[in-house]
């Protein structure tokens, strides 16, 4: 058995190997050649959040993967504002362009992300010269600038625009953000605005996590209406899918998305992994602030993931694909959050240094079983 073990080894690396030699071919083989964005044509698009070494071709296996498998792609993290605007007035559109090339020139939709977020913003947007806060008329500015500056720039390349990202709490609250604290609950009215000015015919979204939430499906309806009944322009509600194998029930995520489909915008599935390791926590967040302390009971699958789990994940992903599959008519996007296991944040969220597996493909950029399953239920599906 254990010569059996070592063949199977060696084999395994010799075709990772042919894969380095020929990525274009090996990579997106499912077994019979067929592909995700082929299997949902006509239901909804399959995306993919990318980065850098993507786009520039160093990461060549997992390019070859986004080429043969997905229509779709969203910024990971080069759209970001302390990345595009890290000093005030000094835009850097240096690896963002590098990305909407890369979608253009392959024809796929290009999503930005994101416009408005407490997190990852650049300390000087909220502050004057003296490290004090500045006033609501400052911040709107600063807003108004940051937006129609990066919206203008990519006019009619990137198709939609995840405008305001996580502005609400779970229990249905306002996030206390520095843009609520010093703009008030209007700031996401005014972003939407300004984003709009911009580019008219760009789509506008709303991302959050935790969606399938009550007291924040309830928020965010409210929320959209407000803005609806207004005339302001929002198209989309993306709803960030950072799942467990058990967490987020089924029936909590239908609820939302029929919530969401009813006030007439589209729905999106963003940010889709399936972690499969213990949950540190006493409840699901993705709140990059979280963290947790290493201990090995957190990290079950330190070398390889086993049989049962693999099967678990393959049965949580199908699960997950057939009631959006129930609600092709208003999903319009379906996408995950990377392309491999190798380069998935959930590797580090929310205790740095775990093995976690929750995507599609595994550390070799092969597709796992799970790939083969989607392929079949999305071409069964009528």
């Amino acid at each position: 058995m254990k010569q059996i073990g070592l063949l199977l080894k060696a084999l395994s690396l010799c075709l990772v190997a042919l894969c380095l030699l020929d990525a274009n071919h090996c990579v997106a083989n499912d077994g019979e050649g067929k592909t995700l964005k082929d299997a949902y044509n006509g239901k909804f698009l399959i995306g993919v959040a990318v980065n850098t070494r993507q786009v520039d071709g160093v990461d060549s296996l997992a390019q070859s993967v986004i080429k043969q498998h997905f229509n779709a792609i969203v910024a990971e993290n080069c759209m970001k504002s302390g990345m595009l605007q890290p000093k005030q007035g000094a835009f850097n559109f240096s690896d963002a362009d590098k990305f909407v090339a890369f979608g253009e020139a392959n024809n796929l939709f290009v999503t930005g992300h994101c416009l408005v977020w407490h997190s990852q913003a650049p300390r000087w947007f909220f502050t004057d010269k003296d490290g004090n806060d500045v006033s609501r008329d400052t911040l709107i500015a600063r807003m108004k600038t940051h937006i129609q500056t990066v919206v203008g720039h990519f006019k009619g390349k990137v198709k939609g625009w995840d405008v305001v990202n996580e502005a609400i709490e779970d229990d249905g609250s306002y996030r206390q953000s520095k843009f609520y604290k010093i703009i008030g609950e209007d700031f996401i009215e005014l972003a939407f605005r300004f984003a709009y000015e911009a580019d008219p015919d760009c789509e506008l979204y709303y991302n959050d996590y935790n969606m399938n939430k009550q007291g924040k499906r309830e928020a965010v309806v409210k929320m959209v209406q407000n803005l609806q009944k207004k005339g302001i322009k929002i198209d989309g509600i993306g709803m960030q899918a950072h799942c467990t194998l058990t967490y987020p029930t089924i029936a909590d995520e239908e609820a939302s998305i029929e919530a969401f489909c009813r006030l007439g915008v589209k729905v999106m599935i963003t940010e889709l992994d399936v972690s499969v390791l213990p949950n540190p926590f006493e409840y699901n967040t993705a709140d990059v602030n979280q963290s947790a302390e290493y201990k090995e009971k957190l990290n079950p699958y330190g070398k390889e993931l086993p049989d049962s789990a693999s099967q678990a994940l393959t049965n949580r992903y199908l699960d997950l694909y057939h009631l959006f599959l129930r609600h092709k008519g208003c999903i319009s996007r379906v996408a995950v959050w990377g392309v491999s296991d190798k380069g998935s944040w959930k590797n580090n969220f929310p205790v740095w240094g775990r093995t976690d597996y929750p995507l599609l493909f595994d550390r070799n950029y092969l597709p796992k079983p799970v790939v083969k399953k989607l392929i079949e239920a999305g071409e069964a599906s009528k």
